[in-house]
């Protein structure tokens, strides 16, 4: 039974969340181009139709499920809705998050907590859902797509970076507790990518240096299930991630003291925060 589950004339089927753009969006798009059966999962549904639709000239049986990630229940029911319904699952991408470029001082608790369940939390829990599920098919793969500020935390970005490193230690701990099941866990710290996610950033942000195409992600996650790779950062040789991610190991002093030049805490910012917390401002108010 489980060597007929997997013949080779058998298109593979897909999960792709935050499929309604970007980085989601392409990844669809690519696999459905390469003929595997393509399940894209976002909360907007007008947008997730419109990639769906493209991906249904390629694999007529593509189709898209609409829901909050961030909804437990919801994402816990994916994998085995598509099981259900196209009788397997060959390969999980976590994809889907939020952005979160606002300062401490300047970030709820709601807010936070919404930026766990989205980024992290909805990956663990469409992970343990499809263990089973890959279990009883023979196998397959999850790709985990993460940041590279879950290796170099930029400023403004504390809740961001936490979420994408929680999803980084996680991946991690798979690669050993899925050893000899045939599950392969990839991860993926894609580095600035052209993505809508900067139109909607709380905070302007200060980086103004190269974006990099979504494609560029896309082949490193079909390179990573191809190739079987734990973990690979893209791009994989731009100067600027080099060079961050040796000065934290190196010099963190000096690292540090770059991303203050890069966005610094202003009088302005650390007064306001002081008088909302009762404090007396250390610097006289501008004006």
């Amino acid at each position: 039974m489980q060597a007929e589950h997997r013949k080779p004339e058998q298109r593979s089927v897909v999960i792709v969340t935050g499929a309604s753009s970007g980085i989601g969006r392409e990844a669809a798009l690519a696999f459905a181009a390469r003929g595997s059966t393509v399940v894209g999962v976002a909360r907007r549904q007008p947008l997730l139709d419109e990639v769906m639709q493209q991906c249904r000239q390629h694999t007529p049986e593509s189709f898209a499920l609409c829901g909050d990630l961030g909804d437990r229940e919801f994402a816990q029911a994916l994998v085995p809705a598509v099981e259900a319904r196209l009788g397997r699952v060959d390969v999980l991408i976590n994809n889907a998050a939020i952005s979160k470029h606002k300062h401490i001082y300047h970030v709820s608790a709601d807010e936070a907590e919404a930026v766990m369940r989205i980024n992290f939390l909805s990956c663990v829990w469409t992970t343990l859902a499809a263990i089973p599920v890959f279990l009883r098919g023979g196998g397959g793969t999850i790709v985990n797509v993460s940041s590279f500020a879950a290796i170099v935390a930029p400023p403004r970005e504390a809740i961001y970076a936490a979420s994408k490193a929680a999803m980084n230690a996680f991946s991690q701990g798979l690669w050993l507790d899925l050893e000899g099941s045939g599950i392969h866990v990839a991860l993926v710290n894609p580095g600035p990518i052209d993505t809508e996610i900067w139109e909607k950033e709380d905070e302007p942000p200060a980086y103004n240096g190269r974006k990099y195409p979504p494609s560029i992600v896309v082949d490193a996650i079909f390179e990573s299930i191809e190739k079987q790779i734990h973990e690979v950062t893209v791009p994989r040789f731009d100067a600027q991630l080099l060079s961050a991610r040796a000065l934290a190991l190196l010099a963190p002093g000096l690292l540090r003291m770059g991303m203050r030049r890069m966005e610094p805490v202003t009088d302005a910012v650390l007064d306001a925060a002081r008088k909302r917390a009762g404090a007396k401002a250390a610097h006289p108010s501008p004006g």
